[in-house]
C-alpha cells in the first residue's frame, strides 16, 4: 500500500518540476533564441499615439482606481462561481443551498465594507 502513495508523491514531484522548468526554460532560453533583436531608437522611445513624448512617462494615478478595478475583478470573479452552483443545484441539494447562502452573505459583507470605506465613490 506504501508503494502506491510513493508513486503518487512522484508523479506530483514530476509534474511540479516540469511545471517550474518550461515556463523558466521558455522565457529565458527558447524566447531570447525566436524574438527579433533590431532595436531601434525609435522603439525605444514612449509611444504615444505617434506623437513626440511629452513628459515623464512614470505618472502617479490615484491608489483608488487600483482598489476599484480590484474591487470589480473580485466581485465579477465570485459571481463566475454562482453560475456551476446554479446549473448544478437539483443534485447538490440543501448543503449546497446553505454553503451559497454564506458564500453570498460573505460578498454582501465585503460589499459593505467597502461602501463604508467609500472606496466605490468615484472622485
Amino acid at each position: 500500500m506504501g508503494e502506491i502513495y510513493t508513486n503518487n508523491y512522484v508523479i506530483v514531484a514530476i509534474f511540479l518540476f516540469l511545471g517550474v522548468l518550461l515556463p523558466v526554460a521558455t522565457v529565458s532560453i527558447i524566447g531570447p533564441m525566436l524574438r527579433p533583436k533590431k532595436p531601434t531608437a525609435e522603439k525605444q522611445t514612449t509611444y504615444e499615439s505617434g506623437n513626440i513624448p511629452v513628459g515623464d512617462s512614470w505618472v502617479r494615478f490615484n491608489v483608488k482606481y487600483y482598489i476599484f478595478a480590484l474591487l470589480f475583478v473580485i466581485f465579477d470573479v465570485e459571481t463566475l462561481f454562482l453560475y456551476p452552483w446554479a446549473v448544478a443545484y437539483k443534485e447538490l441539494g440543501l448543503f449546497a443551498l446553505v454553503e451559497m447562502v454564506i458564500f453570498i452573505c460573505l460578498l454582501v459583507v465585503g460589499l459593505i465594507y467597502a461602501w463604508r470605506k467609500k472606496v466605490l465613490e468615484w472622485n
